[in-house]
Order: structure tokens, then C-alpha cells, then sequence
């Protein structure tokens, strides 16, 4: 039996959970009508929905006899730090750039 992934960056690897992910920053939907968006199996869905839970994405409400699936902000934590890192790594970067070219403007104005 194969693991079903809980990293964050597993979880939003595949087109369907994204697709329920943008499904849901609308308002959360029932497992049903999310399943009715998709040519796929509901058990395949039930998986999916399963791996975003489980990477923290997504929570559960009960209201009678239907489930639904609600965005939790805090399941994007992950993906913001690593986002954010990565933006300001370039941020510093092309910064340090931009304080060469303005000290060396020679240096832009060069052509090959």
C-alpha cells in the first residue's frame, strides 16, 4: 500500500488537488459537488481530498449527513515560507545588482 503524501508541495503536485483548492477559495462545497466538477471516480476524489487534508490544507465541517471540505490558512504556511524565501533571496540579489550598475553605469552600457 503506498503512503499518501503529507507535504505540502506533494499534496498541490497534482492538477485535481489544485483544481480543489481553487474550488474551495470560493466557499467551501461538499464532497459531493466538489466530486461533481471532476470525470473522475468518487473514491478518487475522497483520496485526493484525503491528501490535502492531510498536508493540512484543507479541515472538515459536519452538517447532517454531508461533509464539507473548508480552506485552513494555516495548511499554506509551508509553501509561503519557501515562496518567501526564495523572493527575497532574489529581492537582495538584484538589489546588490542594481548598487553595481549604479556605481559602474559603464558597466550597463556595454555591448557585445
Amino acid at each position: 500500500m503506498t503512503t499518501l503524501p503529507s507535504d505540502s508541495f506533494q499534496a498541490i503536485a497534482d492538477p485535481s488537488r489544485r483544481e480543489i483548492l481553487l474550488m474551495l477559495a470560493g466557499d467551501k462545497k461538499s464532497i459531493n459537488a466538489i466530486a461533481e466538477q471532476f470525470d473522475i471516480s468518487r473514491p478518487a476524489i475522497s483520496k485526493h481530498i484525503k491528501v490535502l487534508y492531510q498536508a493540512g490544507f484543507i479541515t472538515f465541517e459536519e452538517k447532517g449527513r454531508e461533509r464539507y471540505c473548508i480552506l485552513r490558512q494555516e495548511g499554506f504556511d509551508e509553501l509561503k515560507e519557501w515562496i518567501s524565501f526564495f523572493d527575497n533571496f532574489w529581492k537582495e540579489r538584484l538589489g546588490k545588482l542594481e548598487q553595481l550598475l549604479e556605481k559602474h553605469p559603464d558597466i550597463a552600457r556595454k555591448k557585445k
